[in-house]
């Protein structure tokens, strides 16, 4: 598979080339970046100097010009760009026959009249969003297969999701009861762009967005219930926390939760049951979601946590899981021996 990456010069595209480099089935031949770049002519290596001798590629403006001159090249490309970017050009990528994994927010909310409420925007392109699937790796892997456009989903989301879907799955959760999602991340969720507001020395522990953070809605489309999400910045650098609390039936115990978690994932080896409440630093530079839970039946209430790289899981390696897929191969191909050597250096 012949791929480029749009949106190279960010953190979220760094982790992504780097999983793309290591991967014997696919192809990086361009690296992109928007046509007003400051990192423009740059190579990737100058720009991030840890990848010296693994990706020296140029960093290219990416244009009109270029879409027609490369275009008949490639057979996928993966957005790592301003939401407004990836809704604009998806569909021209499409149309060539050009697979698209977009790890913005460009398509994964169904509805256009949500964009301009939650993303800012006024989406334009209804066929292009009317055809994107959602792309949760562990639970979605006909629709990535089938697609032409994956909406990679947002780090928040797939936590959440991994959370949530084993047991609203199976109808376990008490419908229209309020569903509770605390979300705590690192400073590195909020973009590579300097800001005094994400400056490590000057974030403190706080919620921001509450009630209208965007990724409340894509979180309470996918799991099919409502939720009020929580979210947090945290000073430092890369991790993320999702804790859910929702209510079950009367009825459900604690034996068919436990179940309902096993079978979603026991054939899914980057989600890890740890029995154990899990930990960032456990996840950190790695593809793994860790996931927990506890189950009071007295209260029918069910607690769960699960800890991601917000940079890996939550983007990067969630985008390569669905090429893997789209590729026939299992979403985990050429990422868990990528974590070990991680965690060893």
């Amino acid at each position: 598979m012949k791929v480029a990456v749009i949106g190279a010069s960010g953190y979220v595209g760094a982790e992504l080339i780097s999983l793309l480099c290591a991967h014997d089935k696919i192809s990086l031949e361009y690296l992109l970046v928007s046509e007003n770049s400051s990192s423009a002519d740059m190579t990737f290596s100058q720009l991030h100097p840890r990848y010296l001798g693994v990706c020296d590629l140029p960093l290219v403006c990416f244009s009109q010009d270029w879409f027609d001159a490369n275009i008949n090249s490639l057979d996928a490309v993966f957005f790592a760009t301003p939401h407004e970017f990836s809704a604009d050009w998806a569909q021209a990528f499409v149309e060539k026959g050009v697979k698209v994994f977009d790890l913005s927010g460009g398509f994964r909310l169904k509805d256009s009249a949500d964009y301009p409420t939650f993303y800012g925007f006024e989406h334009k392109n209804l066929s292009a969003l009317a055809q994107a699937k959602y792309g949760l790796a562990e639970w979605q892997q006909d629709d990535i297969a089938n697609t032409h456009l994956v909406a990679v989903p947002g780090c928040y989301p797939t936590a959440s999701l991994l959370s949530l879907k084993p047991i609203t799955s199976n109808n376990y959760h008490i419908e229209n009861s309020l569903i509770v999602v605390n979300g705590i991340s690192g400073v590195s969720g909020a973009g590579r762009k300097a800001s005094l507001a994400t400056s490590f020395y000057e974030v403190s522990l706080t919620p921001y967005n509450i009630l209208q953070h965007r990724h409340q809605p894509e979180i309470s489309q996918e799991a099919n219930a409502q939720v009020i999400f929580n979210p947090h910045l945290a000073p430092y650098k890369r991790g993320l926390m999702a804790t859910v609390t929702l209510q079950i039936k009367a009825g459900v115990t604690t034996k068919q939760i436990d179940e309902a978690f096993i079978n979603a994932y026991q054939d899914k080896p980057l989600v890890r049951l740890t029995g154990a409440w899990p930990k960032i630093d456990h996840v950190a530079n790695t593809p793994f979601a860790d996931v927990h839970w506890q189950v009071d039946e007295e209260k029918q209430v069910v607690v769960v946590s699960c800890a991601i790289d917000n940079l890996l899981k939550g983007a990067a390696s969630q985008a390569v899981q669905c090429a893997n897929i789209s590729l026939g191969l299992p979403s985990e191909y050429r990422l868990i021996n990528n974590a070990a050597l991680e965690n060893n250096s």
